[in-house]
């Protein structure tokens, strides 16, 4: 081999060293590779934003739109089955639209000037109903007014019916009012509420003249025991003077300076 060949291939040995050293190709891989993905990344955006737009619609068609999710039956959950009639009338929802459209607190309204009715909630049970769920009023006073009609009260004094007698269980109040206050209601149940068990069984001619003026006969015994004010006093002062000889009336509206007859 002569001096210049072998001078000649140890000059390309040293570069094809020093460019496998510098790592040249490598990098240029790499940049092209990164080159391509910025080039793809616009198409690849633009087909997620397509896809979600697509979606987006139709989840808007589906649920505003199309024909699957309308009403198409109304129920009543809460009450006797002769009362569901009467709430689906007053509900007036209308079948055929997208449940997404229905009102539902407007069907609320409408729903809870039943008397009868204490709560009404209105909900979308999908993919095609309207669910009422209601609870009923329960009576715990009967109110026989001056007219002699006899209605109920609930818990919170409102009186809520006309009855044709009295419910079982119910203890009957007297009032000259027509219909009573509920203020005045709620002094009668807060008196009902102070007896105790064995004194309300006793109880009878409760009336209620208004909110501060409620009297009953417990046995033999007339009770004046005004309004709702110092209920557990009233108690204790009349329950001391029940044992008393010859006590015709006992009068607690002023508990602390009490009279009896």
């Amino acid at each position: 081999m002569s001096l210049r060949a072998f001078r000649g291939g140890s000059n390309r040995a040293r570069r094809d060293s020093a460019r496998r050293s510098s790592g040249l190709p490598s990098s240029r891989a790499r940049f092209d590779a990164r080159a391509a993905r910025v080039r793809r990344r616009p198409w690849l955006v633009a087909a997620w934003l397509g896809v979600t737009v697509a979606l987006l619609a139709g989840g808007v068609w589906l649920v505003w739109l199309s024909p699957v999710l309308v009403v198409k039956s109304v129920r009543v959950e809460g009450v006797p089955p002769g009362d569901v009639s009467t709430i689906v009338g007053r509900a007036a929802v209308p079948l055929g639209i997208p449940l997404v459209k229905i009102d539902t607190r407007a069907i609320s309204r409408r729903v809870i000037g039943i008397a009868t009715l204490a709560q009404v909630t209105v909900s979308r049970s999908y993919p095609g109903t309207v669910l009422i769920s209601a609870r009923l009023r329960v009576p715990v006073l009967a109110v026989k007014n001056s007219q002699g009609e006899v209605q109920v009260v609930d818990s919170w004094g409102v009186t809520f019916a006309t009855v044709t007698a009295v419910p079982k269980g119910v203890p009957l109040v007297k009032t000259v009012a027509n219909p009573p206050s509920m203020e005045s209601m709620r002094a009668a149940l807060a008196v009902l509420g102070s007896l105790s068990a064995r004194q309300r069984d006793r109880v009878s001619n409760l009336t209620v003249l208004g909110p501060n003026m409620v009297t009953f006969q417990l046995g033999t015994v007339d009770v004046v025991w005004g309004g709702a004010s110092e209920s557990e006093l009233k108690v204790k002062v009349m329950t001391a003077l029940l044992g008393q000889k010859d006590v015709g009336t006992i009068d607690v509206s002023a508990p602390r300076t009490p009279v009896i007859r």
